[in-house]
């Protein structure tokens, strides 16, 4: 994020993750690459201990009272490492701590919340399912109420952090004759008897972060450990779509930067017709584009993290977080293909980090909610807006020459 935008506060806090970035040796990076390494353990646990992770929290859960723009700031921050090091610190600190902050507990957040902050435990967030996964409300994951639990029987896929959690929050059925919205409940379901985690997916990109399929077999749950209210998930599920949403934008920004630094320092020394290959337009125009975008990029997370801060109308927010997601994952996208096209076939090899940057970048605009989703949400929100009309300074319409000619205006 802008220097200029950021509190002397923030400003500390960067500098702390930048060095947190430092401490990371390459071979981690490499090794997540190749999935030598299935889980970062070790960079959480190191995120942990600086007390890098949940900004946004409490302090006395850990956290340090901050915003979303700070936190923001840290996603971007995290990603140069690569996009698997972002997803992994947001699952658990930005998803799942988010979920437990706003609707659990005060116990579950010192059993929970506490030890995840300092890195002493890891959590993944179990949505998306083998029968769907943009279509939320139609899971086919079931907990049965006996008492003094609940018997959880389904399955998850594509949950990053599968391998490596220690607990996980998951959305079931508990209402089997209600609407959809009125039938889910959230739960922190610990691993252990009847949790069952496997399958890693051989992944185009984002490796090592643990991702693969929860079965749950007759998992006994506590009821204290219902996250919010029973048959009413749909609350958990709608706050926690800012951090998915807007977090991962966020992350992406971090995850492209360092590609164009890569193709920018590339081109400037690589000559061509003895000259660098930097003073051709057909290189410099799109190196151009890629840094214009990623700071619209950056000024989009920053105006969407102030809407979120200053408590602005909750569909206003769903519409600007949407937006920014679907903006921001494709102009970084667009900014890591303009970077490895000025390097040329150096640009497709594994001698730079360009083409590793690529492949884990495609999963932004799928992942969290596809961008398609953001669009016809982005479409629904703005379509409500205007029909509830505006104090505009004048009638738009009618500052055109033939504004009055009824006749025309037909619109059935």
């Amino acid at each position: 994020m802008f220097d200029y935008l950021l509190t002397p506060e923030q400003q500390r806090l960067r500098d702390e993750v930048r060095e947190l970035v430092r401490w990371v040796p390459r071979e981690m990076i490499l090794d997540m690459d190749a999935d030598r390494i299935t889980f970062p353990k070790e960079f959480l646990q190191e995120a942990g201990r600086r007390n890098l992770m949940g900004c946004r929290y409490p302090k006395k859960w850990g956290g340090r009272d901050m915003d979303w723009a700070s936190t923001c700031m840290v996603m971007e921050e995290v990603g140069v490492l690569g996009y698997i090091f972002a997803c992994t610190f947001g699952v658990g600190a930005e998803l799942v701590c988010d979920a437990i902050v706003q609707h659990g507990t005060e116990e579950q957040k010192e059993k929970y919340v506490r030890p995840l902050l300092r890195g002493e435990m890891f959590a993944a967030e179990c949505l998306t399912e083998p029968r769907g996964g943009t279509d939320f409300f139609g899971t086919t994951t079931r907990a049965e109420d006996k008492g003094d639990h609940y018997l959880l029987n389904g399955q998850k896929r594509f949950i990053v952090g599968a391998e490596g959690a220690d607990y996980f929050l998951v959305y079931a059925k508990t209402d089997f004759e209600a609407k959809a919205h009125k039938s889910l409940t959230c739960f922190i379901v610990d691993r252990g008897p009847g949790v069952e985690t496997g399958y890693r997916y051989g992944l185009m990109g984002c490796r090592g972060g643990g991702a693969g399929r929860v079965v749950f077999r007759d998992v006994r749950v506590p009821k204290d450990n219902i996250v919010g209210q029973v048959n009413d998930a749909y609350a958990v599920f709608t706050t926690m779509m800012i951090p998915e949403r807007l977090g991962t934008a966020a992350m992406t920004i971090g995850a492209a930067a360092p590609g164009l630094e890569v193709a920018t320092d590339y081109t400037s020394k690589r000559k061509a017709f003895g000259t660098p290959v930097s003073t051709f337009q057909g290189v410099s125009f799109q190196v151009a584009e890629a840094a214009t975008l990623l700071d619209a990029s950056r000024s989009m997370v920053y105006t969407t993290s102030r809407a979120v801060d200053s408590g602005q109308d909750p569909r206003l927010i769903r519409r600007l977080v949407s937006e920014t997601k679907k903006f921001v994952t494709e102009s970084c996208q667009k900014a890591a293909h303009n970077s490895m096209q000025v390097m040329g076939g150096i640009g497709y090899t594994n001698i730079y980090p360009v083409e590793r940057i690529v492949r884990d970048l495609r999963l932004a605009s799928i992942w969290t909610g596809t961008n398609e989703i953001m669009s016809a949400i982005a479409a629904n929100e703005w379509y409500k807006e205007q029909a509830k009309g505006k104090d505009q300074p004048r009638d738009f319409a009618a500052d055109a020459q033939e504004a009055g000619a009824a006749e025309e205006k037909v619109f059935e």
